[in-house]
């Protein structure tokens, strides 16, 4: 069908089936705060309060221009000590190399993830376009590395076989507002919001659809309100260019295909589609700063994948790389783990549904997770014990019509006084979660 500029053509657009079994998705952020690539550690999104402190001690390495723009706090009192008081942001563009980057390697990494789709941001907040737009020469074809870093990486990413989405920050851009943020409210009402910011807003986001024609256009925080009745027109170019295309809920509350959570996982079954969005550690970008002990454990990010999946979710999972264009070991150790988990399991994760029951946390310290397809119910165990274990899962809510594990690991399964009870057997140390698949 043909959209029209109008939202009640647009309201009509569904979510595609191939976003709600692809499940898991990388996000990049990768830009100019790749160069300093530093922040304060100072803790997860939600467990520090969202005030002016947080602003000037933000864990985000991403946010190092406003953290420095600050003018205190350990962000700026780092700048100030490295680069010098009078070193401005955009001098890291002089800096910027990209030299050692493989767009092939990056794909074939986020392939053996077992990730299907990957959204890099093509503008972050502090304005650097990586792609080379025509509406400013501050992008990294004109400067920086000197290269259209977001065709590459889209020619590479399809090339594996993945869906290429784009990351815009439609709400900010620093590069043209000079005083730091200290609050939601100068966030989400910045003074660069003026008509003819939003024209240029639009235009960008339209010349990415053009483009790119990605599967994902993800905005940021939200849109300009002066731009805000352009946005039925941008959506209908969209869904008319990529048919099958989504977009995410940040655009001032006018329409969505799939809500977003940060850092936050989900706690309640949603019918609406949803997307959890986190680092591995603390920052999107990378941080210099952060050591293992910031990071989601390789099984809690395996972990991590369950849970959304069990709650409807997809996993957008971040990779921040370094400014030579490297990802970092722990980060990429990380994704070839979870690779070689989703070669065993990846029946209980792509194209599944979330069941009657969510979880279950067991007496015994396991917590059993449940996904189905037509003919299957998955049950995820994280946290299983070595060598070997019983779980009693009371009052069970399907036929127990065992099938077969998943990996190499025995089980044996009986109902018992009304409890399902599974004998785990053979269970290494530090293991992975285990799978066990029964007929519906």
């Amino acid at each position: 069908m043909k959209f029209k500029p109008e939202m009640d053509s647009i309201r009509t657009h569904t979510v595609p089936q191939w976003y709600d079994d692809c499940k898991l998705g990388i996000f990049i952020h990768w830009g100019l705060y790749s160069v300093p690539a530093w922040a304060y550690p100072s803790g997860k999104l939600g467990t520090i309060p969202f005030d002016e402190r947080w602003f000037a001690y933000n864990p985000y390495a991403e946010w190092y221009c406003n953290s420095v723009r600050a003018g205190f706090g350990p962000t700026y009192e780092h700048h100030v000590k490295t680069y010098g008081a009078d070193f401005d942001y955009e001098s890291f563009t002089d800096l910027w190399k990209a030299e050692r980057w493989d767009p092939a390697q990056w794909a074939e990494l986020f392939k053996k993830s077992g990730a299907r789709y990957v959204i890099p941001t093509t503008k972050h907040h502090d304005g650097f376009c990586l792609w080379n737009t025509k509406y400013t020469d501050y992008n990294s074809y004109q400067k920086g590395p000197g290269r259209d870093l977001m065709k590459e990486l889209c020619d590479a990413v399809r090339s594996e076989g993945m869906r290429f989405g784009v990351y815009y920050s439609g709400m900010l851009n620093w590069h043209v507002t000079h005083n730091a943020m200290m609050s939601d409210y100068e966030v989400h009402h910045p003074n660069n919001i003026t008509n003819g910011y939003a024209d240029f807003a639009y235009n960008q986001m339209m010349e990415l659809v053009d483009t790119f024609e990605p599967s994902v256009l993800w905005n940021d925080l939200d849109w300009p309100l002066k731009g805000l009745d352009d946005l039925p027109y941008l959506f209908a170019h969209y869904y008319n260019t990529v048919p099958e295309g989504v977009v995410n809920d940040r655009w001032h509350d006018v329409w969505f295909d799939y809500k977003t959570k940060e850092y936050h996982r989900g706690d309640k079954f949603l019918e609406q589609k949803w997307e959890c969005c986190q680092g591995m550690g603390l920052s999107f970008g990378y941080n210099q700063v952060e050591t293992d002990e910031h990071y989601v454990s390789h099984n809690e990010l395996i972990t991590l994948l369950i849970d959304t999946v069990a709650y409807n979710g997809n996993l957008l999972i971040n990779v921040g790389p370094k400014a030579d264009g490297t990802i970092p070991e722990e980060q990429e150790s990380r994704l070839l783990y979870l690779g070689k988990w989703m070669e065993v399991n990846s029946p209980a994760i792509y194209s599944t549904k979330p069941f009657s029951r969510q979880k279950e946390e067991l007496e015994t310290g396991e917590v059993v997770y449940y996904t189905q397809n037509d003919s299957s119910i998955f049950l995820l165990v994280t946290n299983p014990k070595a060598g070997n274990s019983t779980l009693r899962i009371p009052e069970p809510a399907f036929s127990c019509d065992f099938r077969k594990t998943l990996g190499n690991f025995g089980a044996n399964v009986a109902i018992s006084e009304g409890n399902l009870v599974i004998d785990l057997l053979d269970i290494p140390a530090d293991s992975a979660p285990v799978v066990l698949e029964f007929t519906k």
